[in-house]
C-alpha cells in the first residue's frame, strides 16, 4: 500500500493473533486444562442438522480430534451424523438424544453446538458448568441477557468458548483489519454491514403432528411450548421469535461482527434507532425481510457509527458483494467482501491496495483446537460473540418497537423504556431444566 510498509506474511501472521479481538485465556504457565500436545480432544457434536453436518465434516479433516458422541432430537440427522463419523474416522461414535448424555461423560473435552438459537445459551452454559470447552455457532445468544450469562459461565469454569463467526480467522480479513487498525484510511468514524440476498417464501400452514423420527418436547428445550408447523423445521425456525433471531442474527451477524471489529469498538452503542419489517414476504415469518438499523457509539467525547442494512428478497448484490462491509474514514475507505476479499481506496477513490481470499473455516476450528491445547488466544472469544449478537438483538428490539432506545453498555440495560428493557430477556417453559440461572 502506498506509503506503507507491508509486513512479511510470518510477521503479520504473529501479530494478528496478538491483535485478534479475542482474550488471552493462558497467563504464565500451562493452563490446567490444557490437553496434552499429542493427545486427541474428545469431542460430543450436538446439533447436526444442516449446516451442524457440514461443521462436523470440516472438523472430521482436523487428525487430533475424536467424535466420541452425535447427538440430535431428530433421529434420523443423528443418525446421518453417526454414519458420517464412522466413514471418516472408521469408529461409529454413540448416537443420543438428550445432551446431558454427553455432558455427563468426563471423557469428553469439548462440545460443537450448532442446534438452533435457542439452545445455544441453555447448552452452552450446561457444557461449561461440566467442564467443557465449547464451539458455539452464531448468533451465540438468543438475546442479550443469555449472551452475558454466557460470558460469565466461561469465565466461572474457565473455559475456551470460541464462537463460530470464521472470518475472524480468515487471514485476508485479518489483513484487513490490521490496516484499519494502523490507520490506513484515517480515522474510522462510520462502518456499514450489509446482508442483501435472495430468500424464500415459506408459506403460511397450519399445526400438525411433529414427525415420528422427532422428539419435538426436547427439540423445544427451554423455550415455550408451541405447535409443531412443517415449515418451521428444519432451518425455518430461524424466522420464529422463540427460536431464531431473524437474519440480522442468522446471516447479517457475520458482516455486523467484522463492521464492529473494524470500526475498533470494545464495547457495546449507546443509542440505537432503527425501522422495518416484512414489506416482501407474506408467510409465517415473524422476522423483517427489510431492516435498517443505526448504533451510535460515544467513546471518550467520540462518536461513531455502524449501520446496518438488510434486504432479504434481493435479486442483485450491492458493491459487488451479497453480503459485505465498508469502512468509511478521513482519508479513505474500504469495501470487504467476506468471501472474496477486499480494496482500499484513499482520497478521490484511488485504489491504494486490495487482497483477495476464500473463507476457509478450518483456521476457526483449528485456533479453537490450538487454544485447548495451548492457551492459544481465541479468534472470536465468547465476549466478542456476545457484543456483536447483542448488536442483532438490540436491532430487532429497537425494529420491534420502533422508536429510538438508549442502551447502558455496563448495565446491558435499556434505559427509561420498560417495553423494550424486557426484550433483553426472553419467556421460558416454567420448570424445564435447561433454563439458565440468573436469566
Amino acid at each position: 500500500m502506498e506509503g506503507m510498509k507491508k509486513l512479511p506474511r510470518r510477521e503479520f501472521l504473529k501479530r494478528s493473533g496478538v491483535m485478534a479481538a479475542g482474550v488471552v485465556l493462558a497467563g504464565a504457565g500451562k493452563p490446567r486444562w490444557v490437553v496434552g500436545a499429542n493427545e486427541k480432544i474428545v469431542i460430543g457434536m450436538i446439533g447436526p442438522g444442516g449446516h451442524g453436518t457440514e461443521l462436523l465434516q470440516q472438523f472430521l479433516t482436523q487428525k487430533d480430534i475424536a467424535v466420541a458422541y452425535v447427538c440430535d432430537p431428530d433421529a434420523n440427522r443423528r443418525n446421518q451424523a453417526a454414519s458420517i463419523v464412522e466413514k471418516a474416522s472408521g469408529k461409529g461414535p454413540k448416537a443420543v438424544t438428550d445432551l446431558r448424555q454427553v455432558l455427563d461423560d468426563k471423557s469428553v473435552d469439548a462440545v460443537i453446538i450448532a442446534t438452533p438459537d435457542h439452545w445455544h445459551a441453555p447448552a452452552t452454559i450446561l457444557a461449561c458448568d461440566a467442564g467443557k470447552h465449547v464451539y458455539v455457532e452464531k448468533p451465540c445468544s438468543h438475546n442479550i441477557r443469555e449472551g452475558r450469562l454466557m460470558v460469565e459461565a466461561a469465565r466461572r469454569n474457565k473455559r475456551v468458548v470460541q464462537v463460530g463467526t470464521q472470518s475472524r480467522g480468515a487471514e485476508y480479513v485479518r489483513r484487513a483489519m490490521q490496516l484499519l487498525r494502523e490507520g490506513a484510511i484515517g480515522d474510522i468514524l462510520v462502518a456499514k454491514a450489509w446482508n442483501s440476498q435472495l430468500r424464500r417464501n415459506i408459506g403460511k400452514v397450519q399445526p400438525s403432528d411433529p414427525p415420528v423420527n422427532l422428539d419435538f418436547d426436547l427439540w423445544i428445550g427451554p423455550a415455550p411450548m408451541v405447535p409443531y408447523r412443517s415449515n418451521m423445521l428444519p432451518g425455518s425456525w430461524r424466522w420464529f421469535r422463540d427460536f431464531g433471531t431473524g437474519d440480522i442474527g442468522n446471516d447479517g451477524v457475520h458482516d455486523i461482527d467484522i463492521a464492529r471489529w473494524g470500526l475498533g469498538v470494545d464495547t457495546h452503542p449507546n443509542t440505537i434507532t432503527a425501522m422495518g419489517g416484512k414489506y416482501f414476504f407474506d408467510d409465517d415469518q415473524q422476522f423483517p425481510d427489510t431492516q435498517y438499523v443505526a448504533y451510535e457509539y460515544a467513546i471518550g467525547g467520540r462518536k461513531k457509527q455502524l449501520i446496518y442494512e438488510q434486504r432479504i428478497w434481493s435479486p442483485y448484490v450491492q458493491e459487488g458483494h451479497e453480503n459485505g462491509n465498508a469502512f468509511y474514514g478521513t482519508q479513505g475507505m474500504m469495501i470487504l467482501g467476506k468471501h472474496i476479499g477486499w480494496q482500499l481506496y484513499g482520497p478521490g477513490n484511488e485504489l491504494r491496495d486490495q487482497m483477495r481470499g476464500t473463507l476457509d473455516g478450518s483456521l476457526h476450528h483449528r485456533n479453537f483446537l490450538d487454544a485447548i491445547k495451548t492457551g492459544l488466544q481465541l479468534y472470536a472469544d465468547i465476549e466478542d460473540g456476545h457484543r456483536s449478537a447483542t448488536l442483532a438483538h438490540l436491532g430487532n428490539i429497537a425494529t420491534a418497537v420502533g422508536r429510538v432506545i438508549h442502551f447502558d453498555p455496563q448495565s446491558e440495560r435499556i434505559e427509561n423504556d420498560d417495553e423494550a428493557n424486557r426484550l433483553i430477556r426472553r419467556q421460558y417453559r416454567d420448570g424445564h431444566w435447561a433454563v439458565p440461572k440468573g436469566v
